[in-house]
């Protein structure tokens, strides 16, 4: 992170750590106003990497309790479990750029592949798909069960991207605008095409299957940070679940972390591709704070231009800042420039390089299309897990 940037953000920071904490209203769950927002640099970055579990024959292998009692070393403690027993969560701590998040993401990988355990880095396994998936016991988990139940078929994998902000009216604000770049976000990171051996038609198979999830969606425009308190407590109460990190939307203030969490994105299969999107989603807050996006999109029209991406990748057709659909590359590409003072202040501009990449090459989904025209699907198999390792 550049030193101008970080003494701007620095001070940013100390005078959040000054001002009150709103006083609770009582008509609002208390959680919520007891907000850690401004407890860490404005813009830290933390990722959470959903990955697959697979045995030598690339098959999904319900472990992860055995890997929770086996790994071992410093990164131990940021491996977790999910509520599939046949994936494993990995997080970084809070990280002040993308080359932080990129080596502890790395270091939890090699830390399960030397306790004996194989990855495989995708939004769905491409062939294998469980008749009946093992739901790991945890009590929260159980709620899931309850809500779900037949909908929870297949192990969907996302990549998680939380953003440090100073203070719940700028969380607020930067979760409204955020908003507008879920479609381009979900056409660069789609990671996804097959599902149960068989090309599903989608470049993000894995948002198919959640959208059949309730409160997987694009939110509605909040008009302040009440106005998410309030929404956020009246759907808690009618979903019957005990807080708001049961309302999975696809991109969402977290109170409890001080974050602005994105949730939209597919896994990608190694880990510099995940600190790449990662790097783009901290330079994109940080540059809305600088010059704010003016609000036109409805959310309807973002949830179609969202689901465009999750079916076409970087091929897709899109609503951005004009009142025309337009390629999402070509946005991609605007979008990349735009915000590249940002990420190089932020000591991210190597690892939009990534992203470079995927506008040159294609999306994971892309990648995975052209290997299995090219070995079939053992060979999609054995190249996924060799690029998660």
């Amino acid at each position: 992170m550049g030193d101008v940037y970080r003494d701007r953000l620095t001070g940013m920071q100390d005078e959040v750590a000054y001002r009150e904490k709103p006083t609770p209203d009582p008509s609002t769950g208390p959680e919520l106003h007891a907000h850690r927002f401004g407890d860490s640099a404005p813009f830290s970055l933390g990722i959470e990497e959903e990955l697959l579990l697979v045995d030598e024959e690339r098959r999904l292998c319900a472990v992860s309790e055995r890997v929770l009692d086996e790994v071992s070393g410093p990164a131990a403690p940021r491996i977790t479990s999910e509520i599939f027993a046949e994936q494993i969560e990995l997080k970084t701590g809070i990280c002040l750029g993308a080359d932080e998040a990129l080596a502890e993401l790395r270091e939890a990988r090699l830390t399960i592949r030397e306790a004996g355990f194989g990855l495989l880095g995708a939004g769905l396994h491409p062939a294998d798909e469980p008749d009946q998936p093992r739901l790991v016991a945890k009590p929260r988990y159980e709620i899931v069960r309850e809500d779900l139940g037949d909908l929870l078929r297949t192990p969907p994998c996302g990549l998680h991207v939380h953003v440090g902000i100073p203070d719940p009216e700028t969380a607020v604000r930067i979760a409204n605008a955020f908003r507008l770049y879920l479609p381009v976000l979900q056409a660069l990171s789609a990671n996804s095409p097959f599902r149960a051996g068989a090309d599903s038609g989608h470049a993000s198979a894995r948002t198919q299957v959640v959208r059949s999830y309730p409160r997987f969606q694009v939110p509605r425009r909040f008009r302040d940070y009440e106005d998410f308190c309030r929404v956020a407590d009246q759907l808690i109460a009618a979903a019957g679940v005990d807080d708001y990190t049961y309302i999975w939307w696809d991109v969402r203030p977290h109170p409890k972390l001080g974050t602005v969490e994105v949730r939209a994105v597919d896994v990608q299969t190694d880990a510099a591709g995940s600190a790449a999107v990662a790097a783009l989603i901290q330079a994109i807050a940080a540059t809305e704070l600088e010059r704010p996006t003016a609000p036109g999109l409805y959310r309807e029209t973002l949830e179609e231009s969202y689901f465009q991406a999750a079916s076409h990748g970087l091929d897709a057709e899109i609503l951005f800042d004009t009142d025309s659909p337009e390629p999402a590359r070509e946005v991609a590409r605007r979008v990349l420039d735009s915000v590249r003072p940002c990420a190089r202040e932020l000591g991210g501009e190597a690892a939009l390089e990534e992203i470079e990449r995927i506008l040159r090459d294609g999306n994971g989904a892309d990648v995975q299309r052209r290997v299995h025209q090219a070995v079939g699907m053992s060979g999609l198999l054995d190249h996924l897990a060799e690029r998660t390792r």
